[in-house]
């Protein structure tokens, strides 16, 4: 799936979150967005998502306008994994990864054995198969985003959208869902702290005050002056012979 952003704009009580940003994300990419915290990286993401209605410009999805788009069509398109969602609900951990199937339910169309072998992949493809008789409110931060990670999966999107998805995970499930995310065969648009994990992206995107400031292939784009300038910390790149790229090494802040 082609997702773009033409000329968009959003404001909230006067506030510019974002300025103008245009960008097109192509079918089967993976796409990493970003930039300091307040760069409008998130506003980017739910409107790329179809949540958020651009105050001025468009978001399409495959060419057509998100705006003419029924929610029930995004969802069964787009899948979109929060920075940090909760629920009040006494939910069990396969109940929550099923409401993922939600969008293709129909009265003609109910819940049927392609839904739990969906449901059960899921959890599979998240290590959560183990734990798909617990209950929401015992899962640890972690443990809940692999969760919505798992119920993002069985929408079986065309694109996902994924807002900072290993800030709450140990430094293994890191690995392991960005592993998961690299070889999933669809559009994937991530927004990322770690700019070393950005690397790993096919091309990316720097946001700063609300505006799109660069884009194209990490190496590229994360230049020493970018890194100066965008983010205040001084660098140098270094060749891993055991990655076969460069990785980053911080040396202090500005």
């Amino acid at each position: 799936m082609r997702l773009c952003a033409e000329h968009v704009d959003w404001r909230v009580h006067g506030r510019r979150l974002l300025d103008d940003v245009s960008l097109t994300v192509e079918p089967g990419e993976t796409f990493g967005l970003v930039g300091p915290n307040g760069s409008g990286k998130t506003t980017l993401l739910r409107v790329l998502a179809g949540l958020r209605r651009p105050k001025a410009g468009r978001a399409l999805a495959d060419g057509r306008q998100m705006q003419t788009m029924r929610p029930h069509e995004i969802a069964r398109a787009i899948a979109f994994v929060e920075q940090q969602a909760d629920t009040l609900d006494r939910l069990a951990v396969r109940q929550a990864v099923a409401l993922g199937r939600t969008p293709f339910l129909t009265p003609l169309s109910p819940w049927s054995e392609e839904d739990d072998t969906i449901v059960d992949q899921a959890l599979a493809e998240v290590g959560l198969e183990t734990m798909a008789e617990r209950l929401w409110h015992t899962l640890s931060g972690g443990e809940r985003q692999r969760v919505h990670i798992a119920r993002a999966l069985a929408q079986r999107p065309r694109a996902l959208l994924l807002d900072e998805p290993t800030n709450h995970l140990d430094i293994r499930h890191q690995l392991s869902i960005l592993r998961l995310v690299r070889r999933l065969p669809i559009t994937v648009i991530i927004a990322l702290h770690d700019l070393d994990q950005a690397m790993d992206c096919d091309r990316i995107g720097v946001m700063e005050g609300g505006r799109l400031v660069d884009i194209g292939p990490p190496r590229e784009v994360l230049t020493l002056e970018r890194l100066r300038h965008t983010f205040g910390v001084h660098a140098d790149f270094l060749d891993d012979p055991e990655q076969g790229r460069p990785v980053l090494r911080f040396r202090r802040a500005l």
